[in-house]
């Protein structure tokens, strides 16, 4: 796990997946997501983010859950809904 701060801490960062739609397969993008509370953190755009180029399911600036899911490369943090 990557972290600015600490990775419990809420202000700390680290890395999430997020899906990209419209892709006519599965596709997942790493980014940094910044910790709000447990579970939950707000999505930061990646540095080359276009999105003219890829449409995120949550975009940048989002809130949301994340929970560890089975990826083709093994277990990593995903966003799975929005916080209101």
């Amino acid at each position: 796990m990557t972290t600015g701060e600490s990775p419990a801490m809420p202000g700390g960062w680290i890395q999430v997946y997020v899906q990209l739609l419209n892709e006519g397969t599965l596709v997942y993008r790493p980014t940094r997501g910044t910790i709000v509370g447990p579970l939950v953190v707000r999505l930061e755009a990646t540095p080359d983010y276009d999105p003219d180029d890829e449409e995120w399911e949550f975009l940048p600036g989002s809130t949301v859950a994340i929970e560890t899911l089975m990826l083709s490369e093994g277990a990593h943090l995903v966003a799975t809904r929005r916080i209101s």
